[in-house]
């Protein structure tokens, strides 16, 4: 099936939703769809298909935001109003706990004649199942999966005889061997996010995690481990693997750098690989691998789980209306078409192995176990208390501003309450 032939399928895939009864008169749904990274794309040619299995029903989108931190600033401030003007939203899988717990978003289990909320979300992968029930309430439900994989150029490890690494230090080694060979002041050898975005946290949590540690609510920070991941990142940043503003990147510039082709290694979410494959502008289509993240030596693999969720805001008045074109959006066939057309990760563990879905992304084929045992952020009402002190103080780190002791020490200070 090509990319966008299974459109038609969706439509007729759901006659039997088109069924059900509609309010009188036609209803409008307003939906913050967020931005590139969400593919609004894509979102729209979904909600062209819902509009026409439900012809009383017109939706209106609305984008914006480049960052995952944008959104929720946007979010925050219009619900925190009571503002009735937007219906649907998409959320970072961080921020459902926050929502519900601010009063912000519909509890959806009457909408979906969901009975037991654990029962309904077994369908999806566990962490979404986790993420979006609170207090035994569905409060979301997911649109796509993501979890962080290390790209890699393949041409320039056949080319030297290297495979994909193991530990970071083994990256460290093969980068700086590639970079000397190759000869080129442009080519980084590890691309990251170190800005101070929602990225920065995972970055400060990958090294750490795969020491065996974590760190959620109860289980304290280890400052010992945390410290030795801040000292491997800058290693990276003396050795010139990674570059001296590296404080700077955001998760768009790792991903331009790498389809440019100025980079060897680059740590990026599972959106990136349509975009480098299938993007006018990539020159480095064809040569791209995929693997699972590097560990600390001694330790395992591990990755930071992403992936976004559809809600119902609470002061929408069009709920039931708003809950239908979520539970549509957050279905097999959509999130099918989402993988085949943007990369996107299911949220069923079935669609990895669907074959038009392989055919789109042969990678897949490894992705769905890197996906079911990926960490989570750690979870809290006060989530962006959470986020701003950890990705703040990461960046002021790499730029150099503050030494690795410091920085765990005002992260452990500042969020000790927090994490009890």
């Amino acid at each position: 099936m090509g990319k966008l032939s299974c459109f038609a399928a969706i439509i007729v895939g759901w006659s039997a939703m088109a069924a059900l009864p509609l309010a009188h008169g036609e209803t409008v749904l307003r939906v913050f769809a967020g931005g590139s990274q969400q593919r609004t794309d894509l979102a729209r040619k979904m909600f062209d298909a819902f509009e026409k299995q439900n012809p009383g029903v017109k939706i209106t989108l609305e984008s914006g935001g480049a960052t995952s931190e944008l959104q929720r600033q946007y979010l925050s401030t219009l619900l925190g109003a009571k503002d009735s003007s937007l219906d649907v939203l998409i959320l970072d899988i961080i921020n459902p706990a926050q929502y519900y717990a601010a009063g912000w978003i519909e509890p959806l289990d009457r909408y979906l004649g969901a009975k037991d909320a654990k029962s309904y979300m077994s369908q999806y992968l566990p962490a979404y199942a986790t993420a979006d029930v609170i207090d035994n309430k569905i409060v979301a439900l997911p649109d796509f999966a993501d979890a962080m994989f290390l790209y890699y150029r393949k041409d320039l490890l056949d080319k030297y005889g290297v495979k994909p690494p193991a530990t970071w230090d083994d990256l460290a080694t093969e980068s700086e061997k590639i970079q000397k060979g190759e000869n080129n002041p442009n080519l980084q050898g590890l691309s990251f996010q170190g800005a101070p975005i929602e990225g920065a946290v995972c970055t400060f949590l990958l090294p750490y995690w795969s020491q065996g540690k974590d760190y959620q609510k109860g289980v304290p920070l280890d400052k010992k481990a945390a410290v030795t991941g801040l000292d491997m990142w800058l290693g990276m940043v003396d050795k010139g693997v990674a570059k001296k503003n590296i404080a700077e990147v955001k998760t768009g510039d790792t991903v331009n750098e790498f389809m440019a082709g100025n980079v060897v290694f680059a740590i990026n979410w599972g959106f990136a690989w349509d975009l480098f494959q299938s993007d006018p502008h990539s020159k480095v289509k064809g040569n791209v691998g995929v693997a699972t993240l590097p560990a600390m030596r001694g330790g395992q693999s591990a990755t930071c789980i992403g992936g976004w969720q559809w809600s119902v805001s609470a002061f929408s008045k069009n709920k039931a209306e708003a809950a239908r074109l979520v539970k549509f959006m957050s279905s097999p066939d959509v999130s099918k078409f989402m993988a085949i057309n943007g990369s996107l990760l299911p949220v069923y563990a079935k669609v990895y192995s669907d074959p038009d879905v392989l055919k789109a992304n042969p990678w897949y084929d490894f992705a769905l176990p890197v996906v079911e045992s990926a960490k989570s952020r750690p979870v809290s009402e006060r989530y962006a208390e959470v986020s701003d002190v950890v990705r703040t103080q990461t960046s002021a780190a790499l730029a150099g501003v503050t030494k690795p002791e410091a920085t765990v020490d005002e992260i452990d200070n500042r969020l000790r309450r927090v994490m009890r």
